[in-house]
């Protein structure tokens, strides 16, 4: 997977995998708007959005060192990049995520949208014929 199909969500993830994942914040733009919708199984998702503050709150809460994401694919088209990738735990799948920024002309994250959920691994072994 080439980091230049989507190079600051790579970036995004690498930081938030990171021993300091605040450091995102100086990705983003004055006037960033974003939703991640966080879904831990049926019945069981909350959205935080909002603006940077509202980020700031999500990082608070959020656990350091316990998750990794793994890039996928990725594309870029115009000034917007998408990636498709799983979260992990250990060693272990935890989900599937789908993100979606789009940048300034400074290449910093303006608008964002993530969803995360454990229903679908895209990396899963094919069903074995019976």
């Amino acid at each position: 997977m080439s980091d230049a199909a989507a190079p600051v969500l790579t970036r995004w993830f690498e930081i938030m995998d990171s021993a300091a994942p605040e450091r995102i914040l100086d990705l983003i733009t004055e006037d960033f708007r974003f939703s991640v919708v966080f879904s831990t199984g049926p019945d069981a998702a909350t959205d935080f959005s909002g603006a940077r503050r509202e980020l700031e709150g999500y990082l608070a809460q959020r656990e350091k060192g316990v998750r990794t994401h793994l890039v996928l694919s990725a594309a870029t088209t115009g000034n917007d990049e998408l990636v498709l990738g799983e979260v992990q735990r250990g060693d272990c799948f935890e989900a599937t995520f789908v993100a979606s920024a789009r940048l300034d002309p400074a290449g910093r994250v303006r608008r964002m949208m993530i969803g995360r959920s454990p229903g679908v691994a895209f990396d899963e072994p094919p069903a074995q014929a019976g």
